[in-house]
Protein backbone atom coordinates (compact mmCIF):
# COMPACT_ATOMS: atom_id res chain seq x y z
CA UNK A 1 0.00 0.00 0.00
CA UNK A 2 1.14 3.32 -1.19
CA UNK A 3 2.10 6.20 1.37
CA UNK A 4 0.26 9.54 1.41
CA UNK A 5 3.60 11.07 0.43
CA UNK A 6 4.30 8.69 -2.39
CA UNK A 7 0.55 8.83 -3.66
CA UNK A 8 1.14 12.81 -3.66
CA UNK A 9 4.56 12.06 -5.09
CA UNK A 10 2.81 10.01 -8.24
CA UNK A 11 3.25 6.49 -7.24
CA UNK A 12 5.18 4.32 -5.15
CA UNK A 13 7.92 4.02 -7.35
CA UNK A 14 8.71 7.49 -6.89
CA UNK A 15 8.05 8.89 -10.77
CA UNK A 16 6.62 12.06 -9.48
CA UNK A 17 4.23 12.18 -12.07
CA UNK A 18 2.04 14.63 -10.87
CA UNK A 19 4.94 17.21 -10.21
CA UNK A 20 6.22 16.75 -13.72
CA UNK A 21 2.26 17.46 -14.88
CA UNK A 22 2.03 20.19 -12.72
CA UNK A 23 5.27 21.96 -14.04
CA UNK A 24 3.93 21.62 -17.63
CA UNK A 25 0.43 23.34 -16.95
CA UNK A 26 2.21 26.32 -15.06
CA UNK A 27 4.62 26.28 -18.92
CA UNK A 28 1.61 26.29 -20.53
CA UNK A 29 -0.49 28.73 -18.14
CA UNK A 30 2.47 31.45 -18.62
CA UNK A 31 2.76 30.48 -22.67
CA UNK A 32 -1.26 31.22 -22.81
CA UNK A 33 -0.96 34.51 -20.71
CA UNK A 34 1.63 35.86 -22.64
CA UNK A 35 -0.11 35.35 -25.96
CA UNK A 36 -2.97 36.87 -24.69
CA UNK A 37 -1.24 39.85 -24.15
CA UNK A 38 0.45 39.74 -27.37
CA UNK A 39 -3.17 39.16 -28.90
CA UNK A 40 -5.08 42.24 -26.83
CA UNK A 41 -2.08 44.73 -27.34
CA UNK A 42 -0.69 44.30 -31.03
CA UNK A 43 -2.43 44.05 -34.36
CA UNK A 44 -0.91 41.32 -36.75
CA UNK A 45 2.95 42.78 -38.03
CA UNK A 46 2.93 45.29 -35.09
CA UNK A 47 6.63 45.71 -33.46
CA UNK A 48 8.24 47.21 -30.90
CA UNK A 49 11.52 47.62 -29.85
CA UNK A 50 12.88 46.89 -26.93
CA UNK A 51 16.58 46.57 -26.95
CA UNK A 52 19.33 46.82 -29.48
CA UNK A 53 19.04 42.67 -30.12
CA UNK A 54 14.94 42.18 -29.12
CA UNK A 55 11.80 43.28 -30.83
CA UNK A 56 8.79 41.82 -29.47
CA UNK A 57 6.21 41.79 -32.34
CA UNK A 58 2.72 39.54 -33.35
CA UNK A 59 3.56 36.82 -35.79
CA UNK A 60 1.39 34.12 -36.88
CA UNK A 61 2.69 30.86 -37.68
CA UNK A 62 0.79 28.21 -39.49
CA UNK A 63 3.52 26.05 -39.75
CA UNK A 64 5.64 24.41 -37.30
CA UNK A 65 9.56 25.53 -36.73
CA UNK A 66 10.73 28.32 -38.42
CA UNK A 67 7.84 28.36 -40.30
CA UNK A 68 8.04 24.33 -41.99
CA UNK A 69 4.95 24.08 -43.67
CA UNK A 70 3.82 27.88 -43.02
CA UNK A 71 2.05 27.65 -46.70
CA UNK A 72 0.78 24.25 -47.26
CA UNK A 73 -2.67 25.31 -48.09
CA UNK A 74 -4.43 24.28 -43.78
CA UNK A 75 -4.03 20.77 -43.34
CA UNK A 76 -0.84 21.32 -41.74
CA UNK A 77 -3.50 22.30 -38.53
CA UNK A 78 -4.55 19.32 -38.00
CA UNK A 79 -1.28 17.26 -38.59
CA UNK A 80 0.38 19.47 -35.95
CA UNK A 81 -2.83 19.01 -33.88
CA UNK A 82 -2.45 15.40 -34.05
CA UNK A 83 1.12 15.27 -33.28
CA UNK A 84 0.82 17.36 -30.56
CA UNK A 85 -1.78 14.84 -29.37
CA UNK A 86 0.99 11.69 -29.71
CA UNK A 87 3.68 13.61 -28.09
CA UNK A 88 1.66 14.14 -24.54
CA UNK A 89 0.94 10.54 -24.87
CA UNK A 90 3.62 9.38 -25.70
CA UNK A 91 5.73 11.80 -23.22
CA UNK A 92 3.06 11.70 -20.02
CA UNK A 93 3.63 7.67 -20.24
CA UNK A 94 7.91 8.22 -20.35
CA UNK A 95 7.01 10.57 -17.24
CA UNK A 96 4.70 7.78 -15.29
CA UNK A 97 7.78 5.06 -16.71
CA UNK A 98 11.06 7.67 -15.55
CA UNK A 99 9.46 10.60 -13.30
CA UNK A 100 12.21 9.79 -10.96
CA UNK A 101 14.85 10.55 -13.42
CA UNK A 102 14.81 14.44 -12.82
CA UNK A 103 16.93 15.61 -15.45
CA UNK A 104 15.44 13.18 -18.40
CA UNK A 105 11.59 14.00 -16.69
CA UNK A 106 12.46 17.90 -16.56
CA UNK A 107 13.63 17.79 -19.98
CA UNK A 108 10.86 16.16 -20.97
CA UNK A 109 7.74 18.30 -19.38
CA UNK A 110 9.02 21.17 -20.77
CA UNK A 111 8.52 19.31 -23.92
CA UNK A 112 5.20 18.04 -22.91
CA UNK A 113 4.43 22.42 -21.56
CA UNK A 114 5.58 23.84 -25.09
CA UNK A 115 3.88 21.22 -27.19
CA UNK A 116 0.40 21.35 -25.29
CA UNK A 117 0.53 25.17 -25.45
CA UNK A 118 1.02 25.43 -29.20
CA UNK A 119 -1.10 22.93 -29.61
CA UNK A 120 -3.87 25.00 -27.62
CA UNK A 121 -3.29 28.53 -30.32
CA UNK A 122 -3.97 25.61 -33.49
CA UNK A 123 -7.19 24.80 -31.62
CA UNK A 124 -7.97 27.95 -30.60
CA UNK A 125 -6.77 30.32 -33.64
CA UNK A 126 -5.87 28.39 -36.75
CA UNK A 127 -2.05 29.71 -36.31
CA UNK A 128 0.52 29.70 -33.16
CA UNK A 129 1.40 33.13 -31.79
CA UNK A 130 4.61 34.33 -32.01
CA UNK A 131 5.99 37.19 -30.37
CA UNK A 132 9.83 36.90 -29.45
CA UNK A 133 12.36 38.72 -31.72
CA UNK A 134 15.88 38.75 -31.67
CA UNK A 135 17.99 40.24 -34.19
CA UNK A 136 21.73 41.73 -34.79
CA UNK A 137 21.48 45.11 -36.16
CA UNK A 138 19.19 45.72 -39.18
CA UNK A 139 19.78 42.78 -41.56
CA UNK A 140 19.75 39.77 -39.18
CA UNK A 141 16.85 38.48 -38.03
CA UNK A 142 15.92 34.97 -36.19
CA UNK A 143 12.46 33.68 -36.72
CA UNK A 144 10.04 34.70 -34.41
CA UNK A 145 9.21 32.20 -31.26
CA UNK A 146 7.10 32.30 -28.00
CA UNK A 147 7.29 30.69 -24.42
CA UNK A 148 6.51 27.06 -25.61
CA UNK A 149 8.69 26.59 -28.23
CA UNK A 150 12.17 27.97 -25.82
CA UNK A 151 10.47 25.24 -23.81
CA UNK A 152 10.35 23.18 -26.60
CA UNK A 153 14.19 23.84 -27.27
CA UNK A 154 15.74 24.04 -23.57
CA UNK A 155 14.12 20.81 -23.03
CA UNK A 156 15.36 18.77 -26.48
CA UNK A 157 18.91 20.69 -24.88
CA UNK A 158 18.51 19.07 -21.59
CA UNK A 159 17.26 15.23 -23.46
CA UNK A 160 20.76 16.14 -25.37
CA UNK A 161 22.78 16.56 -22.11
CA UNK A 162 21.32 13.84 -20.40
CA UNK A 163 22.02 11.48 -22.97
CA UNK A 164 25.33 12.61 -23.29
CA UNK A 165 25.48 12.01 -19.45
CA UNK A 166 24.34 8.24 -19.93
CA UNK A 167 26.63 7.20 -22.54
CA UNK A 168 29.68 8.67 -20.76
CA UNK A 169 28.24 6.81 -17.26
CA UNK A 170 28.11 3.85 -19.25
Amino acid sequence: MATRKQAMSGGSNGNRLGLWLGLALIIILLDQFTKVLILGNFQLGDSRYVTSFFNVVRVHNLGAAFSFLHDAGGWQRWFFVGLGAVATIFITVMLRKHGQQTLFATALTLILGGAIGNVVDRLLHGYVVDFIQVHWGAQYYFPSFNIADSAITVGAALLIWDEIRRVRRG
